[in-house]
């Protein structure tokens, strides 16, 4: 949960698609709104608190609009999508949608919000293209035992970060960027140095 809900899913890389194989979609999901449901909305400075406001009014609004459109188009609210009881502050409770489709504004664009799109696939091909179809690239994650799975959807799926079994792992050591729309470029690594460099070309002549 702290792939998407990690700052009230306002993060660059917050997994807001979660792809899961159908004979275990279920099951996983009843876990994920189990732990859901115990995620303490609140202020921030209180030490029980796990989620936070979202920054700005006109970004819950934003957040709530795609909500609507997720109901709209066929996705199911399996919890969340409203607001937790709270004087004040731009609070929403985290949202989980199951049945999701890549055709949907939910799977198809950024929302920079507490919303989680699961998508059901069967096999390990279908996963692969449902992960790839998406304007985006930058950052992916795979949960499996299969070390040999593991390997093979990494590769497959384009993206500049695949984490395996974690997410939101970073180090400088380590370039960090996307393909796609999610940009050109890395920063981080020996790769960002390139960056800050001037090649030069000579011809020369010794005849």
């Amino acid at each position: 949960t702290t792939g998407i809900f990690y700052n009230k899913g306002e993060v660059c890389a917050a997994g807001s698609r979660l792809l899961v194989e159908e004979s275990v979609h279920d099951a996983l999901l009843e876990k994920i709104v189990g732990r859901v449901k115990k995620l303490t909305v609140g202020d921030p400075l209180d030490k029980n608190t796990r989620m936070g406001p979202i920054v700005a009014k006109a970004q819950l609004e934003k957040v709530q609009e795609y909500i609507e459109f997720g109901k709209k188009e066929g996705a199911k609210l399996v919890c969340g999508g409203d607001r937790p009881n709270l004087p004040k502050g731009y609070y929403l409770n985290p949202t989980v949608f199951t049945g999701v489709s890549n055709e949907m504004k939910i799977a198809r664009e950024e929302i920079f919000g507490p919303v989680l799109a699961t998508i059901p696939f069967k096999t390990l091909d279908e996963a692969i293209v449902k992960g790839n179809e998406t304007i985006y690239g930058l950052a992916a994650a795979v949960w499996t035992k299969d070390v040999k799975k593991a390997h093979r959807v990494a590769r497959a799926i384009k993206a500049g970060t695949v984490w395996v079994n974690t997410y939101n792992m970073f180090d400088a050591a380590a370039p960090f960027g996307g393909y796609k729309q999610s940009g050109y470029g890395r920063e981080l690594g020996r790769e960002a140095l390139e960056q800050y460099t001037q090649v030069k070309t000579v011809w020369m002549d010794l005849s």
